[in-house]
């Protein structure tokens, strides 16, 4: 994911130091090439030497370091940054950051970068909420600075409250957020439904299908990455939720209608990855229902369908796109799905293909669209995500393309 990346992170003396260590080397197993920098204070926490061994290169705590072609190190490295992450930040050194002071290698480096800094602070409750400490954070905010909210719980002097380090993966997908992807999407509203409807019979039972939720995740997490607003409206998963998106949930095919109805409105491109029951109970039993002998009929009615009300309603200039899990015939049923629904383009994958399967980390799709048929090779779901993007943005160029032509031919004189 960060493959030829270079990521700063920056160490600061808090006893949340020693999570540092699982952050780097995550990152290294990301492919970012990564180089620490530690404060004095920092040292007294976790030896240089992890970092050193972690990522190849030598710890950086002197300001007046330099490397082997005499180039003045903080500078060098702040011209091949792109990012910097101070995790964990003191009080301290966010006080520094805030103050424009520069008496270390960190907050040297920090001043001569221009990549973005992502500050994770760490530190007692009384602390994190001192007025002082939050004007400091607000003062980073003000300059660009990204401050990535502590978490809750007890923390190492037995109090509880605000003013842990977040959890490695929260950092990590913080990070992805800023330098992963080019901003190709920024300011796009984007909608993406997920996971597997559930229809009651009666209290207890219900009826589902085996949607993990992993493949709508990983669009709402590669469309925010590349700069979307994204709105995630998620039925059943077992799937860890993507940060930095609005999350709604719902149970029912009827619930994900109306919240998809209640949005759809303001979305620039809406992506229906959800596995919506087709059919429900025609009436749910109060009470739950008993075993008897003999057999059971449960009668059942069609649920709306969702994307023929997008493709009913859409807006000029929005982009919609359905998926079409089939066993049998899928490029005829799914190009037939494209125009009976009015869409613009139909993810299309055969369940019994190895590798499409539900709950799985790959996927194996066709892109189908009024221009044909791209059949893509197997892939991580992120890839997939990302293919899917790249394909309705071309769309929405070609769209937009066509309308300025149209426009050009509205307003230049025609020859009589």
């Amino acid at each position: 994911m960060l493959q030829g990346k270079t990521v700063l992170v920056g160490v600061t003396g808090s006893i949340a130091a020693f999570k540092a260590a699982q952050l780097v080397s995550d990152l290294v197993k990301l492919h970012a090439d990564v180089h620490v920098l530690m404060t004095k204070n920092a040292t007294n926490f976790i030896h240089p030497i992890t970092f050193e061994t972690l990522t190849g290169h030598k710890c950086l705590t002197d300001t007046f370091d330099r490397n082997f072609e005499f180039e003045v190190e903080h500078i060098s490295l702040a011209k091949k940054a792109d990012a910097l992450m101070i995790a964990p930040a003191s009080a301290n050194v966010i006080g520094k950051i805030a103050g424009g002071i520069a008496d270390d290698m960190l907050t040297t480096t920090l001043l001569a970068c221009t990549c973005p800094i992502l500050i994770s602070p760490a530190m007692n409750t009384r602390m994190y909420e001192n007025a002082i400490v939050q004007e400091n954070m607000e003062k980073c905010k003000a300059h660009g600075m990204t401050i990535i909210e502590p978490a809750s719980g007890l923390l190492a002097c037995k109090d509880e409250g605000k003013g842990k380090l977040p959890p490695v993966d929260v950092l990590i997908e913080a990070l992805l957020r800023e330098i992963r992807f080019e901003k190709d999407m920024k300011d796009l509203n984007v909608l993406v439904t997920a996971g597997a409807t559930m229809e009651s019979m009666d209290p207890v039972r219900f009826i589902t299908n085996h949607s993990s939720g992993k493949m709508g995740f990983a669009l709402a997490r590669v469309a925010m990455q590349r700069g979307a607003k994204v709105t995630l409206i998620k039925a059943n998963t077992s799937a860890t939720v993507p940060s930095f998106v609005k999350t709604v949930n719902v149970k029912s095919a009827r619930d994900m209608y109306e919240a998809v109805r209640a949005v759809s409105g303001s979305m620039d491109i809406i992506v229906k990855a959800a596995a919506v029951a087709d059919y429900t109970p025609a009436e749910v039993a109060g009470e739950k229902m008993k075993k008897k002998d003999g057999e059971l009929s449960i009668p059942l009615k069609r649920t709306t369908d969702i994307l023929a009300y997008l493709g009913q309603n859409r807006r000029p200039g929005q982009l919609l796109c359905g998926f079409s899990m089939e066993t049998e015939n899928m490029l005829e049923n799914s190009a037939e799905k494209l125009t009976k629904k009015n869409v613009d383009m139909i993810v299309a994958n055969n369940v019994k293909v190895e590798g499409a399967g539900f709950g799985t980390e790959t996927n194996v799709v066709t892109l189908i669209t009024k221009g044909g048929a791209e059949e893509l090779p197997i892939m991580s779901k992120d890839e997939v995500a990302g293919k899917i993007f790249d394909a309705l943005l071309r769309i929405k160029e070609k769209k937009e393309d066509q309308q300025r032509q149209e426009l050009k031919e509205e307003i230049e004189p025609k020859d009589e």
